[in-house]
């Protein structure tokens, strides 16, 4: 059974990531900014969760790295170990051009994205070289890949910025008994990816034949992301479900399905 760490988990892509690892037996220690939201997604949680697996919540700002070593000490407590740690809080301002960026905005990304993964990577390292062993996946998103899209300049940069941290990391880890890889979750319709579309209703317009053909439900792709996560045994390994093979299979036969719609869009 995997003891696991997921942080900016009470909702989207990280909240499914946890629904997925209690199903099969694991525990999981579930984080976000608001106790009450904490609170909340745990109790959605604990029916999901088969027989012996735990589930913990626990409240922090991933960018105090005080803060962080909190989690990694409350997590090990609850959960009797930590061997599985995914850096998954993130924030997305996708909307606005580079200049037009609010300061707040700008600030939040950049301590979130990046000092967020950096503080749990340091920390899961350091704690399973300790217990002798574990995995850290960092979840990445678009723009880690270079490409440049329309208003999602500050936040690509972060993206690009962990892809470049994560492969400095998996070498610094090789022959110990840590592993270390990338997780890139596609184009996933979340709470977030719903605020930014709200915001930029004409973007969503103009390119909702794309979207459709690219964009997936959460509850769809997350048992397939945490199927590979659980069965890596590589150090630098990437688990990725847009893949080039998938995508091209997207284009060749579209669904039928208006993914959108679920939504209200």
């Amino acid at each position: 059974m995997r003891k696991a760490v997921i942080t900016g988990s009470t909702k989207g892509i990280g909240f499914a990531f946890a629904r997925e690892l209690l199903r099969r037996g694991h525990s999981v220690a579930v984080t976000g900014r608001a106790r009450t939201t904490v609170d909340e997604a745990v109790a959605r949680l604990r029916p999901e969760a088969a027989k012996d697996a735990v589930v913990h919540g626990h409240a922090l700002d991933v960018a105090d790295a005080a803060q962080v070593e909190e989690l990694w000490t409350a997590a090990t407590d609850a959960l009797g170990g930590v061997d599985l740690w995914i850096n998954n809080a993130g924030v997305a301002h996708t909307t606005r051009p580079i200049v037009e960026t609010t300061p707040d905005a700008v600030r939040t990304m950049v301590t979130t994205n990046m000092l967020g993964t950096v503080h749990g990577s340091q920390v899961a390292v350091r704690g399973m070289r300790a217990a002798g062993g574990g995995q850290v996946f960092n979840v990445l998103g678009g723009g880690s890949d270079g490409r440049i899209r329309p208003g999602m300049g500050v936040y690509s940069a972060t993206k690009r910025g962990l892809d470049s941290f994560t492969s400095a990391l998996v070498k610094e880890v090789a022959g110990t008994g840590v592993r270390v890889g990338r997780v890139s979750p596609g184009i996933l319709i979340t709470d977030g990816w719903l605020r930014e579309a709200a915001a930029a209703p004409d973007q969503v317009a103009a390119q909702r034949r794309i979207l459709n053909i690219l964009c997936d439900h959460v509850d769809e792709v997350a048992p397939h992301l945490v199927d590979r996560m659980l069965a890596s045994t590589r150090n630098g390994d990437a688990v990725a479900w847009l893949t080039s093979a998938r995508m091209a299979r997207k284009f060749l036969l579209p669904r039928r399905e208006d993914v959108l719609a679920r939504y209200g869009l």
